[in-house]
């Protein structure tokens, strides 16, 4: 039987194949999957090698799609915040989350400029596969990109409806990939392939247990910064290095969503996403001047009181404040473990151009951490 903790569906091994020693209790799957009624769809997209064709490719990328909620309740909002590290990046209806504390529709993370593309196929699934959601509304989806023009043709603009639609159609519950896959194909972590991660972790309070899960979309950093755990391990590894056959610029970003089935009011929520960048800080992440910093945090619960009834008073339960430090700590290790996730789910990546980002070393982390078990 596979141990999810381990590894992913297609036996790529997790940072807990490794004997690292992270911290917390993660769900049954530790993905962010483990919230009830959340699931995650991928599109992942590699074509063509060698010298770049605009239009033509090589084509490394794809889009990751997050149902927050079931198909057929998506259009029931959830509780919502949001936090900005650093900006020089896009999430699409953050203005609504910050108005009114809440978003609905699924989201969607792609490559810097597939966003548009990514959030209007999103407004046509919803009005081709639940159209009494749009019936009488207007729809402000959530979008995240990152940048992944050094491996992928990204002004060849690859993405079309059909794929955003192919990775909301395919949404999961249980395991999930990790790695190159979705809008995290052509993503790099510290000068090492990298891309989608997640991790969940459960906490305890009053009695019951509710689950905290996260999802990034991880294209940040530079390798002198690495660490794991407190090992500097950046400073171990100068090699393999990536190989440049173009300029690599500096664009790095980090997407990532949290996700509870705690009841969480929206100022609580907007409080676990800015502790997001301290999980990215035991990294390594420092939030450097390209680097788009964006972090959304929801909650499942209060789903009546979310969706509101004109005339009628909406009763909403939450933890209070002065018990919320648990699920900071959960915050912050799901986020550390879901980049970790990312960097050891991977491969070695060849590009545009013959563009090269090798993978984190397993052998490394072998003989630094030993083997799980």
């Amino acid at each position: 039987m596979t141990d999810f903790h381990l590894s992913t569906p297609s036996s790529r091994p997790r940072a807990r194949a490794f004997a690292i020693p992270l911290d917390g209790e993660p769900g049954l799957y530790n993905a962010i999957t483990d919230v009830p009624g959340v699931s995650v769809g991928y599109t992942t997209l590699i074509s063509g090698d060698g010298p770049l064709d605009v239009g033509h490719g090589p084509v490394r990328t794809g889009v990751t799609a997050i149902l927050p909620r079931p198909q057929a309740d998506i259009a029931c909002p959830c509780l919502a915040g949001f936090f900005s590290g650093n900006g020089n990046g896009e999430l699409t209806g953050i203005h609504l989350v910050e108005e009114v504390g809440a978003f609905s529709l699924p989201i969607t993370i792609t490559n810097t400029h597939s966003l548009g593309v990514a959030r209007d196929a999103t407004l046509k699934w919803v009005a081709a596969r639940r159209p009494e959601a749009l019936a009488s509304a207007w729809g402000l989806p959530v979008t995240g990109e990152t940048y992944d023009g050094f491996l992928n043709d990204i002004n060849g603009h690859h993405l079309t409806d059909d794929h955003v639609f192919a990775a909301l159609d395919g949404a999961v519950s249980g395991p999930i990939e990790e790695g190159s896959v979705g809008g995290g194909t052509g993503m790099s972590t510290f000068e090492f392939k990298a891309g989608s991660g997640t991790s969940s972790r459960r906490v305890r309070w009053g009695g019951e247990t509710f689950t905290l899960g996260v999802f990034v979309q991880s294209n940040f950093g530079k390798r002198r910064n690495l660490m794991i755990r407190g090992h500097r391990a950046g400073t171990e590894l100068a090699e393999p290095r990536p190989v440049e056959r173009t300029s690599r610029a500096e664009k790095s970003s980090i997407i990532a969503i949290v996700a509870t089935d705690a009841p969480l009011l929206p100022h609580q929520l907007k409080r676990i996403a800015r502790r997001v960048p301290l999980g990215i800080a035991w990294t390594g992440g420092l939030g450097y001047n390209s680097s788009g910093d964006i972090f959304l945090a929801f909650s499942t619960a209060n789903a009546e009181a979310a969706a509101g009834r004109s005339g009628r008073l909406a009763s909403l339960v939450s933890i209070p404040d002065v018990d919320i430090d648990p699920f900071f700590d959960a915050t912050v290790q799901a986020v550390e473990e879901a980049i970790l996730n990312a960097l050891v789910a991977n491969a070695d990546m060849t590009g545009r151009d013959g563009n090269f980002m090798p993978a984190l070393p397993h052998d490394w982390l072998l003989a630094t951490f030993g083997r799980a078990g």
